[in-house]
């Protein structure tokens, strides 16, 4: 699921959670902004999130690998932050935790109009993505 703050561009993985009504109610929609955000070139490295593996190490009993980053990472670099749903297979849980932050964050006024009028549909309410390590996806409308 892709959403913006108005301003950055968030990914998230949803962990079989909830999906905004945006979301839930345009599969056609979100596998168009799903396929142009992948086919996008690399434009920055990806940080990851210090506090990552502590927070596995806690919920899962095991910390970040290549694997578990593989498609974050994928997603950042084409400047997306990238967030993960912290207590996986839970539907009502709605705690998602940043996994990595793009160098070069992409913002919605560089996108093609199209894909801006489908992104803006998916908003982030509460405040800045680029400033916050965890999103509550109630949040997001």
């Amino acid at each position: 699921m892709v959403f913006t703050d108005g301003k950055n561009i968030g990914f998230v993985a949803s962990g079989g959670g909830r999906l905004p009504k945006t979301i839930a109610e345009s599969s056609e929609n979100n596998k168009k902004l799903i396929s142009y955000f992948r086919n996008l070139p690399d434009i920055c490295n990806a940080l990851i999130n210090p506090n990552l593996d502590s927070l596995l190490n806690e919920i899962f009993g095991s910390g970040v690998d290549e694997r578990y980053l593989q498609d974050f990472e994928l997603m950042t670099k084409k400047g997306l932050y990238s967030f993960d749903k912290t207590y996986l297979n839970k539907f009502y849980d709605n705690n998602y935790h940043l996994v990595t932050t793009p160098l070069n964050p992409l913002i919605v006024e560089n996108l093609p109009q199209d894909i801006f009028d489908i992104l803006i549909k998916t908003k982030y309410s509460a405040s800045n993505i680029s400033s916050i390590s965890a999103i509550d996806i109630n949040k997001i409308s």
